[in-house]
């Protein structure tokens, strides 16, 4: 990056997002899309892949066990042929190019897939039957299936929505409807586009826990950061700007810019200067504790923070993690209904009594809404004794936690 471009704001968002946004990009997100599957999906899919190949196995032994009933052999051989050729080409695909499934080769296997969807009804229409004797078209979303990693899941829930479509269309057509009928053709449907439905379902469940894990992660990362620190994400904005200071400074020593600078390159370093100075007041207002919560997916939708005296700072290791643990079992632990906590620190109550031991009292309060007292996980009691101690009560079906965190007094240190 050049001293030039400067079009993200010092947490490396995209101005016009706000700062810790939910949804704001990051340079490592975007990388892990470009590459498809990743974070584990690649094993969903040779899952998918051996359902699919048993899938495929059932299709040829029915069409061997009906091959004498066809009338021409023809549309039906070259509708497996081309069903076979296309989970071969996505075979190769995946091995040559990796875990991704371009827009043309996704293209390619919705027009196979519907291809052999028409050749094998040709060859079983006559018949007057399609649900008994359908064979290829049985299998033909297998295609889907073993895009479920590679693609994203609404195109492929599109796509199977289609083909059901499409299926449903050719039995009742074809097949007579009758008492003794249905559960066949119940069977066929079902067979053809459940499987695909339900890996969708497992790749999206998977894949929005292993971000949760994720996030979790990252947050946990600012129980060790000191007391006054910039963002996560700053950090490698901070680098950026480090970077594209250097160039500019080298710029002018080297005489590829003449002194005094041009309006544009001023303009560009008085942007650069103050991207600067932000960051050193960040580092100087905003604690680990507001970092936390305002770039983590989850706790950003959730929880609001207040503590205006910065005394989320004076916290050591373990009443951290205790405090960050207990507000992420509370936000992650939801049902239907909304979920928010309200997390209030301070002031210092000057009416407590003196300790000798040096410490200070610092009053926390965990306020809750959607959360009754009877959902709490144990483990986020466990969480909350690490901070100090605490006294719960109920009001509105809503918990109310008040902690007594006992902390370095900052006037010794």
């Amino acid at each position: 990056m050049s001293y030039g471009d400067l079009g993200e704001n010092t947490l490396g968002v995209i101005f016009g997002k706000r700062k810790g946004q939910p949804g704001a990009p990051t340079r490592a997100m975007r990388q892990a899309r470009a590459l498809g599957a990743s974070l584990g999906t690649g094993y969903l899919g040779v899952g998918a892949g051996v359902i699919a190949g048993i899938i495929v196995l059932y299709g040829l032994t029915l069409l061997v066990w009906n091959w004498e009933l066809y009338p021409d052999t023809l549309p039906v051989s070259l509708a497996w042929l081309l069903l076979l050729a296309m989970l071969g080409g996505v075979a190769v695909s995946i091995a040559t190019r990796g875990e991704n499934m371009p827009d043309w080769l996704f293209l390619l296997v919705l027009v196979a897939i519907f291809g052999v969807i028409a050749l094998d009804f040709v060859a079983i229409w006559p018949l007057g039957n399609t649900a008994a004797m359908g064979t290829a078209s049985l299998c033909a979303s297998t295609g889907l299936l073993v895009s479920i990693t590679l693609r994203r899941a609404r195109e492929v829930l599109a796509a199977t929505l289609v083909v059901a479509v499409v299926l449903t269309w050719g039995v009742l057509a074809s097949s007579p409807i009758t008492p003794a009928t249905v559960p066949t053709l119940l069977t066929f449907i079902s067979l053809a586009v459940l499987p695909t439905l339900f890996g969708v379902v497992i790749v999206r469940r998977f894949r929005r826990l292993v971000q949760k894990e994720l996030d979790r992660v990252l947050v946990q990362s600012t129980v060790s950061a000191p007391r006054f620190a910039v963002g996560m994400l700053a950090s490698e904005e901070l680098a950026r700007l480090d970077l594209a200071a250097e160039e500019l400074l080298d710029s002018v020593a080297t005489g590829r810019l003449s002194l005094p600078l041009e309006a544009s390159m001023a303009s560009r370093a008085a942007s650069l200067a103050t991207e600067l100075r932000l960051h050193l007041i960040e580092g100087r207002r905003e604690t680990w504790l507001y970092h936390a919560i305002t770039e983590s997916e989850v706790l950003g939708r959730s929880v609001t923070l207040s503590d205006r005296s910065s005394l989320a700072g004076l916290l050591d290791r373990r009443q951290r993690d205790g405090l960050l643990s207990a507000v992420w079992l509370l936000v992650s632990d939801r049902g239907t209904k909304p979920v928010t906590v309200q997390v209030t620190i301070g002031p210092a109550g000057t009416n407590a009594p003196q300790r000798t031991d040096g410490r200070v009292s610092v009053p926390i309060s965990l306020t809750t809404t959607g959360i009754p007292r009877n959902r709490v996980d144990p483990a986020t009691w466990e969480a909350i004794g690490k901070v100090g101690h605490y006294t719960d009560s109920t009001q509105d079906s809503s918990l109310r936690v008040e902690i007594g965190c006992l902390v370095e007094n900052p006037a010794d240190q």
